[in-house]
């Protein structure tokens, strides 16, 4: 069926904040505050891995050597000009702000930040992307249901640290993984291999700043540099 993947992923990331919300009411502020930077740390590594595998490469005299700097410098500076531009990250905090009101958690105050940067970590990445155009294409829901489960584990830590506000992280992958799904046969053909990996890598980078964002105080606007993914997709179609 297609879309299955999406309702898979969405339930599976609802199921982990759930159990996630219900065990953090039973953990004082200083566990809370512990597990939100393991929380950090797992996004850190997810990040930092998938950013290391797109730009180190064996060489045949086994050196490691380094690909993709440039463009990842491109990408990131003139995505996050176009995302301040846009103000992506006002857009996301006016939406979680809505969501706020809506919910009756008025008295909530982690739950923007919540929302937010659950938000950005379930739906930043080529998972979702790969995983939705072949949903879309033949039905396969197998890499969505994975995704799902990644999601589920990381949701499940971040809202016993930071509350509800994560669950709500369903809506954005809904709409985002749904949209792609939808429109997957316009989608696949400008998928290329060389696409698909600069959109990995940087967003893998987007990954990073989403975990750091966790651990310290927030250092970056990952919504803002959103754009980014997609100039790194259209830099492999220039003849370079």
């Amino acid at each position: 069926m297609i879309g299955m993947g999406t309702v898979i992923n969405v339930v599976l990331l609802l199921a982990g904040g759930i159990i996630g919300l219900a065990g953090g009411r039973f953990f004082i502020p200083r566990l809370q505050d512990t597990l939100m930077k393991a929380a950090g740390v797992s996004v850190l590594f997810v990040g930092l891995s998938g950013a290391l595998a797109g730009m180190l490469t064996a060489a045949p005299d086994g050196s490691i050597a380094s690909t993709g700097s440039m463009m990842v410098f491109a990408s990131l500076a003139f995505g996050s000009l176009i995302g301040e531009a846009i103000n992506l990250d006002s857009k996301f905090e006016q939406f979680g702000e809505w969501l706020k009101r809506k919910t009756g958690s008025d008295g909530d105050n982690e739950f923007v930040n919540a929302f937010v940067t659950a938000s950005l970590t379930a739906c930043i990445g080529a998972m979702a992307i790969v995983g939705s155009i072949q949903d879309g294409l033949t039905g396969d829901w197998s890499t969505l249901a994975m995704k799902g489960a990644l999601d589920a584990l990381i949701v499940l830590v971040m809202t016993a640290s930071m509350g509800k506000g994560c669950l709500f992280s369903a809506i954005p992958v809904a709409i985002f993984q749904g949209s792609i799904t939808f429109l997957a046969q316009f989608i696949h053909p400008i998928m290329t291999e060389a696409a698909l990996a600069n959109l990995s890598l940087v967003g893998s980078i987007l990954i990073f700043c989403v975990g750091v964002n966790l651990i310290w105080e927030k250092l970056f606007k990952p919504a803002n540099m959103l754009p980014a993914v997609v100039i790194a997709a259209a830099i492999a179609f220039l003849p370079l």
